[in-house]
């Protein structure tokens, strides 16, 4: 059974990447092998217990005598023993596969917050709870639990299979035939269940998906009415889950009554031969007893290992899966010998920028433009035309498809990731706030900043006129994604986050758009605080806000199609920002 399960293991694509895995093994290395060396003891005792019946069947009941009364002390001492040792060797492996989960989880957690924005865009919650958690749970848990039967039920086999041939060689030959048939169905199980694994594996992050949308949309539902639209999806995936666990008992279920059947056989077979030799005087009563005993602890756990091989596939497809996930990089990455960006000296161009989120529907096309340090310049023009694109291609969260992005007149993939990042402060539309105080929300910008730092933050981004308010002031819990706060509120904190990373660069992401009049009022200061000395790039829904720009870019459908200060643009004949600025007015 182990020879069958380690041939497994050598058969999947990821035997070759074994030292992925050693890192994650080798502290715990010494418990492990322990973990696996105590199941010899427990296998072992299984025949001991078995052996010990020969005499005391010779001796008790072919010879009468009465000093055989150790052997049922021995039988109990020794169960004794190995229910000690499987407790031991149960929790030293789950002590172990646990850590060791652990670990793997701390590296693949530290990898998707390095994934880039694509891999986000095109998964879901689902998936990731699924891929980055549940995988390495079923991979390092399952496969280690189902090791240890495996291992134990070897060392036993192998014992039990020598107290076989000890009391009778012809009896065991039968015996082993019968084991190797009843194992040979094993060797199509991976097959036959590899498609409903995978497509398992999807409806459940399907599933989780569910669950997320309705914590995280909760009000929407509520507000729309969407209780039976939901319900209706939801039913349609536990539908296909049912559907595809019907599948796996189609295509495995037979497999453990199959084996109870053959198993069966041999123990037929065994007695209906073991009568003849008994009758014959080829062996002894005793021998035969301690035969029947070894037999049915031998046969026993073959009846079940069915559905025990089924789950050793499915943890040995979810680690192929953990194995894609640490071999995996992402798109957008640290070129070799990147460079340290300090500071911005000169400018920022884009130059000849193309950009496509699906190949071959560019979204950005042949784009151009040179910023100064320290100007303000507005992005318009009509929804999906590319704004909120362009800005993101400088902090690079997606690649430039082709063309450059340029600061100081270098490429920005030459810089490292986390100091050009460091450079840049962005305010989004609608900004994640994190689960916690307001100061803590605000400290994300510069974790070591000082208290005086953090005061002139809180005033320069108008946060200080409402924390006067709150019960805690800036210990003020926020919930999670601040909802116990106003649109304005969480703007401000935003706003207040980038005012302490004092970064050079600002990008303000269509920020007050959201937002009634008064808030916007409010929150319009608190930008224009955070703009002074600064190189600003804003999205602008609401045109009157950036008509002190030092330069307004108009990008329609992936172009720059014009650009200029205010007012030469107002002034310019057949001028589109013009025609939209007169239409905001009206």
């Amino acid at each position: 059974m182990l020879k069958n399960f380690i041939d497994r293991i050598k058969n999947t694509h990821f035997v070759h990447d074994y030292s992925l895995m050693w890192p994650y093994v080798r502290p715990y290395w010494g418990r492990a092998l322990f973990a696996v060396l105590i199941t010899i003891p427990i296998g072992a005792l299984d025949a001991v217990i078995a052996w010990a019946l020969k005499p005391y069947m010779d001796v008790m009941m072919i010879e009468k005598s009465a000093n055989t009364y150790w052997i049922p002390l021995m039988i109990i001492a020794f169960s004794a023993v190995q229910g000690a040792l499987t407790y031991t060797a149960s929790y030293a492996n789950t002590w172990v596969g646990n850590r060791i989960a652990a670990d793997v989880k701390m590296t693949l957690f530290e990898k998707l917050m390095k994934f880039d924005a694509a891999y986000f865009d095109t998964n879901t919650s689902g998936n990731v709870l699924m891929r980055f958690n549940k995988d390495v749970d079923a991979a390092c848990n399952g496969l280690l639990s189902n090791l240890k039967q495996f291992s134990t039920r070897t060392f036993s086999s192998i014992s039990l299979i020598f107290v076989l041939f000890y009391n009778c060689w012809q009896l065991a030959i039968i015996a082993v035939i019968v084991l190797a048939c009843a194992l040979f169905p094993l060797k199509f199980v991976r097959g036959k269940i590899k498609d409903i694994n995978e497509k398992s594996v999807l409806t459940a992050a399907e599933t989780m998906t569910h669950y997320n949308e309705a914590f995280s949309g909760n009000r929407v539902i509520a507000s729309y009415n969407l209780y039976d639209y939901e319900n209706n999806r939801f039913n349609d995936t536990s539908h296909r889950v049912f559907k595809l666990c019907m599948k796996m008992v189609q295509r495995t279920g037979l497999l453990s009554p199959f084996m109870h059947f053959v198993v069966s056989l041999g123990i037929a077979l065994v007695i209906w031969t073991g009568s003849y030799l008994i009758v014959s005087q080829q062996i002894t009563a005793g021998n035969f007893v301690s035969f029947i005993a070894a037999l049915i602890l031998l046969y026993n756990p073959i009846k079940g290992i069915g559905n025990n091989f089924n789950n050793v596939q499915v943890a040995l497809m979810a680690m192929e899966r953990v194995f894609e996930l640490l071999q995996s990089e992402p798109a957008v990455k640290d070129a070799e010998n990147s460079e340290v960006l300090k500071h911005i000296r000169k400018d920022i161009e884009y130059k000849n920028v193309c950009f496509e989120y699906i190949t071959g529907k560019p979204v950005l096309k042949d784009v151009s433009l040179k910023v100064k340090k320290g100007e303000t310049i507005a992005l318009v023009g009509n929804s999906g035309g590319g704004k909120s694109t362009f800005v993101n291609l400088l902090p690079r969260f997606y690649d430039i498809t082709s063309g450059k992005i340029m600061i100081d007149g270098k490429d920005i993939r030459k810089y490292s990731l986390k100091s050009l990042r460091e450079n840049i402060a962005i305010v989004f539309q609608d900004n994640f706030l994190f689960d916690g105080t307001i100061r803590e929300n605000i400290m994300l910008g510069r974790q070591n900043a000082s208290d005086a730092d953090l005061q002139q933050a809180i005033k320069a981004s108008c946060v200080a006129d409402f924390i006067k308010n709150m019960p805690n002031g800036l210990e003020t819990q926020i919930g999670e994604r601040g909802v116990l706060l106003s649109g304005g509120q969480k703007q401000r904190i935003a706003i207040a986050r980038a005012f302490l990373k004092n970064a050079p660069i600002v990008i303000l992401d269509e920020a007050t758009s959201a937002l009634d009049n008064k808030s916007e009022a409010v929150v319009q200061k608190a930008i224009e605080n955070l703009m002074k000395d600064r190189t600003v790039f804003v999205i602008a829904h609401r045109l009157s806000t950036v008509r002190h720009a030092d330069k307004i870019v108009v990008i329609n459908y992936g172009k720059i199609v014009e650009s200029g200060t205010h007012d030469s643009l107002i002034k310019k004949a057949d001028s589109i920002y013009a025609s939209l600025y007169k239409a905001q007015l009206k």
